[in-house]
């Protein structure tokens, strides 16, 4: 099985052995790679007043085995773009998933169950509609008043993508398309890699009922983990995913456990 990493002035191959992912074959590969990898400083995307370090490679296609091992060390994509935060006035990005057979749905979780139970739930591969692009666009308009972003950005330059399989989840009320989830597939996770909805459904918890359909669906395809992006504590519209408990947060290189409290409030 072989990597191409593409790169200013050609692309590089390497061998990757089926099967690997401890830490000791992470780092042996992170070392491999490490010219491959590029530091990006930009505006932080979430509005934190810090300049956001991206460390990022462009890839070809990546076998599952290899994208589970980079979603375990902490990496996300953007379309063909593997990377992660390394922000050196913040920490803020943290990486945080879940085992979907441990995880128990809180009291306000199952509220938002019941509350949307008539939305009709779709899957399939990833599409671009007219209804979707006008759906992200006012979802972008929304959660990013004043940026220039459009869903055709999102689309061809986030979401469609030749690294790894990528489907969709659609939620439809009445027929009307109200919520798109784009998630990537390995043979062991999915990997949430982002989700829009109508801004006029706010109060339904679109975002909470979409990551426990996600769970659901994890279950069903016996995969091990549901990766939920980064777990943000200053950013409201990120905060919220780290009351999906118990689930597991990575710092510096291990992901530590944090279970779900047991009090009359869940």
């Amino acid at each position: 099985m072989s990597l191409r990493i593409l790169a200013p002035g050609g692309s590089a191959i390497f061998s990757i052995p089926e099967g690997w992912a401890n830490g000791v074959e992470w780092q042996t590969l992170e070392q491999q790679l490490g010219d491959c990898f590029f530091d990006i400083a930009a505006e932080c995307p979430y509005g934190l007043p810090h300049k956001a370090i991206y460390r990022q490679g462009l890839f070809g296609p990546i076998p599952d085995h290899t994208m589970d091992a980079f979603l375990a060390a902490g990496f996300r994509r953007n379309g063909n773009t593997m990377y992660t935060m390394v922000c050196r006035e913040c920490q803020g990005c943290v990486p945080i998933r879940l085992d979907p057979e441990e995880f128990v749905p809180n009291r306000s979780q199952r509220r938002t169950l019941v509350k949307n139970r008539d939305l009709t739930l779709a899957t399939g591969p990833l599409q671009i509609t007219p209804d979707r692009l006008a759906l992200c666009d006012a979802f972008l308009r929304t959660r990013y008043p004043g940026r220039h972003s459009t869903a055709i950005d999102y689309y061809s330059g986030f979401f469609v993508n030749a690294v790894t399989n990528t489907m969709e989840v659609t939620y439809r009320l009445e027929g009307r398309l109200v919520g798109v989830g784009i998630v990537d597939i390995t043979l062991a996770s999915l990997n949430a890699v982002y989700f829009y909805f109508d801004p006029a459904l706010a109060r339904r918890g679109l975002g909470t009922y979409n990551i426990l359909q996600l769970v659901e669906l994890c279950r069903r395809e016996e995969k091990e983990y549901l990766y939920l992006g980064y777990w943000i504590d200053r950013v409201a519209a990120m905060r919220y995913k780290a009351q999906f408990k118990p689930h597991s947060l990575l710092r510096g290189r291990s992901w530590q456990r944090v279970e779900r409290e047991k009090h009359g409030m869940e």
